[in-house]
């Protein structure tokens, strides 16, 4: 068997990799995951569900198995009074990824994230900031993750510990880095309709209540078509490696990856409108009922 192409190798020449994240908000919709705290302790109660997730994920289309450790650390498990399953949780997330990843022959990699900790002006919180990177890129390096990933940073200076953090204690492992640096480019959004007057998902309105919408921000999700648009914008312009964070599913992976010329598993089910009763033209006997379709038909026309 030949072996598999690394991260950086696979972005020579132009080349592009597809990772799908998104497995906190995922697994808070299904009810299996505490809105709030958001510590991922799905890993500890419902494995099977984990790898289920990312051989979804894989089946969409990703390229990568990314390990469910994303608020998996210290500082989080601590708030919520089970700090001593830190390595634990560490190591079975990165196990589930790993096992999925040699299966499908994709690339597994780690996940670092804001510490929630670290103080600029502080140089004992950004001691216990770097401790907790230490902790979860060394698991990683264990679990020979093909790379970390470093996102969701609200400071520069966390960011920028967070990178020299990797090198330190990564073994020279590669990274994706979601900031502005030079190289290949990057984007994993989340996919939630934001605007110019409300430019952060988290002080989205719901339009129901009146009220901040989070966590309950499903109302306000973008669809595939504004998910593919994205994504054609994001080739066009070379972003190299490419995926959807919090708010992701299946769906919008296949959509993207299909953007970048990729045909996944999950393309055989992709949308095929021409076969369905209503706005198909291959209409059946079935549905050949004239008062049927003529309802119908005059309600759905009604639609912009």
């Amino acid at each position: 068997m030949m072996p598999k192409k690394g991260l950086l190798e696979r972005l020579q020449n132009g080349g592009n990799v597809i990772m799908a994240e998104g497995f906190v908000f995922e697994f808070e919709r299904r009810g299996y995951l505490r809105a709030g705290p958001f510590v991922p302790e799905v890993v500890l109660d419902y494995p099977h569900l984990v790898r289920s997730l990312s051989e979804e994920f894989v089946h969409a289309g990703s390229e990568v198995v990314l390990a469910f450790t994303y608020y998996g650390h210290r500082e989080k498990l601590r708030l919520i009074g089970k700090e001593h399953l830190l390595e634990k949780l560490n190591k079975d997330a990165l196990k589930i990824a790993k096992e999925v990843a040699d299966e499908s022959g994709t690339l597994m990699a780690g996940n670092i994230c804001n510490t929630t900790v670290y103080r600029s002006n502080s140089p004992e919180h950004i001691k216990q900031a770097e401790a907790i990177f230490k902790e979860q890129i060394e698991w990683a390096v264990e679990y020979d993750a093909d790379f970390i990933l470093a996102e969701t940073f609200p400071e520069f200076g966390e960011a920028l510990l967070a990178l020299e953090s990797i090198k330190k204690y990564g073994k020279a492992m590669e990274n994706v880095f979601t900031c502005a640096f030079q190289g290949p480019i990057a984007a994993f959004p989340v996919p939630y309709r934001t605007s110019k007057d409300v430019p952060v998902y988290l002080s989205l309105i719901d339009p129901f209540t009146g009220k901040r919408a989070f966590p309950d921000v499903s109302s306000q999700l973008c669809g595939v078509a504004e998910i593919t648009a994205f994504a054609k914008e994001c080739k066009e312009i070379g972003v190299q490696v490419i995926g959807v964070c919090c708010g992701n599913t299946p769906a919008m992976t296949r959509a993207v990856a299909e953007v970048y010329g990729r045909t996944p598993p999950a393309s055989k089910f992709s949308p095929f409108m021409e076969k369905h009763y209503i706005f198909g033209k291959d209409k059946s006997d079935y549905f050949s009922d004239d008062y049927y379709l003529s309802n119908m038909s005059a309600a759905v026309s009604k639609a912009p």
